[in-house]
Order: structure tokens, then sequence, then C-alpha cells
């Protein structure tokens, strides 16, 4: 139920479903008798459409989500494990091309197979499955094994874990699979926008992890510079709200540990 309420919710959250509903409603009311409502309201969106392209309110926020985690200089002498999140792999796209579609996170695997060389006695994880709301019928571990194998990273060393649909359920998913509580120190990486909800939840599961965070879209300072497109404002400040709104209800479900996990003694 949380996942499907979690899909629907993100529809409605993405900015440019906002901006494409309050238009279409606009130019409806248009065509009734509240004409003089129509025009304000279609002069709203078109200010807000102007603020959203000159202001980047996305990009800020994810920059208070991209600073929340140094980036990891210091590494631990020794660790259990090394868990790397999904969102890389297109698997539909990939079984419709024949080939593997990595996205933009690429960074996430690159570091993966740094990190599986640095600790070989390290077990590692890969888990993701398939966050599509109707259609679970390919799993992205499924796919990441050609791409790893390129990458030089032995396979028989990895876990790969494919039932998971969110970050909720690839701690508690790749907990099920190890069998017992989880030991030690696990290094976990994901996108630095995405490490606070990523380390509440595996905190939350019991985890002692270490932040690796990767893929960086933001300078480390806010830089008081107006934007130049839409196109860019909506996509950063989509990302933003999904992972703020991730936060928030993954708080008030108990799924994470704190509102905002952020660094403590021992990861």
């Amino acid at each position: 139920m949380f996942f499907v309420l979690s899909k629907t919710l993100s529809f409605f959250l993405d900015p440019a479903n906002v901006l494409f509903l309050a238009l279409a409603s606009g130019v409806a009311l248009l065509w009734t008798r509240y004409n003089r409502l129509a025009r304000w309201w279609l002069t709203a969106t078109v200010l807000l459409t102007v603020f959203l392209t000159v202001v980047p309110v996305g990009r800020f926020l994810i920059n208070i989500l991209e600073n929340r985690f140094e980036a990891a200089r210091a590494l631990p002498k020794h660790v259990e494990g090394v868990i790397v999140l999904g969102g890389v792999i297109d698997q539909f796209l990939s079984r419709n091309r024949g080939v593997v579609i990595v996205n933009g996170a690429v960074e996430r695997l690159t570091a993966f197979a740094d990190l599986a060389d640095r600790y070989p006695d390290a077990q590692l994880v890969f888990t993701g499955g398939s966050g599509a709301l109707t259609d679970q019928s390919l799993k992205e571990a499924d796919f990441a094994a050609p791409v790893l194998l390129r990458m030089g990273v032995d396979l028989e060393r990895v876990i790969f874990e494919s039932q998971s649909r969110n970050t909720a359920e690839n701690a508690s998913m790749t907990r099920e699979i190890l069998a017992s509580a989880p030991r030690g120190t696990w290094i976990l990486v994901t996108s630095a926008f995405h490490m606070p909800r990523a380390v509440g939840v595996f905190r939350e599961n019991g985890w002692q992890v270490f932040p690796y965070p990767v893929d960086y879209v933001t300078r480390r300072e806010v830089r008081p510079i107006l934007q130049v497109g839409l196109r860019s404002g909506l996509n950063s400040l989509a990302a933003a709200a999904h992972e703020w709104t991730g936060l928030t209800f993954y708080w008030l479900t108990g799924r994470t540990n704190d509102f905002f996990p952020g660094p403590q003694p021992g990861g």
C-alpha cells in the first residue's frame, strides 16, 4: 500500500505535472462563466512558470541534501561489505534495445567497482528491483552483472538483490538475504542527494553504514545566480521534491530514524 501511495503522490508532486494541470484547468475555466477567475488563474500560472524558470529553487533544495554528508575521503581500514543502490540501469529500455542502458547515476557503479578492488575480502551487494508501479516483470539487478563484469568486478563476490521496489526495501530485503543482523561496518554507495534518506532507512534496519556519496550535481556552496531555462528548473525541482517528500513520509511512517539523517560517530 505504501509503495502504491508513494508512486501516486509522486505524479502530483512533479512540478511539470502541476503546471500542466494548472494550465489545463485555467483553460477549462475560460469556457465557463468564471472568465475573471480563469484570467487570474492563468496569470498566476504564468508568473509561477517565470519564477521557476529564473530562480534555482530545485538546485538550492538539492544542495542542502548533497551537503548533508561530506564526500568520503578517509575510508575505514576494514569493512564487512559494500552496498550500492540501484537506480542506475533502465531495465525496460535495456531489454527493448538488447543492450544495457545506464543513466547519469553511473558513478554509483564506478565507485562500487573501485571499492570492490580496495576491499578484496568485503561482501558486495547490488540492491535494485523495479520501481515501476504497473510492471514488475523486469528487475534492475538482473541487468547489472554485465556492466560490473566489464568493470572488473568478480561476480562471485556479489549478492544481487532484485525484489526491492524502493529505498526502504533496499535495506530490509538486503538484510533478509543475509539471513542475520548485519555485523560490522558497511559502505553505502548512492547519489549524494539521496544519501540522507538511504542512511536513515539502513540505520533503522540495523546497519552500521559508512556513507559514500557520489553523483554530485551542485557546488558545495549555494551561489546566488539566476538560472535561465524552464526545463532545468523543473527537472531539479522535481528531483528535490521527490527526495524531500520521501524523507518526510519515511520519517512519518517510521522508515527512517530521523527526519533528516546526518553524520554520526561510526557512520
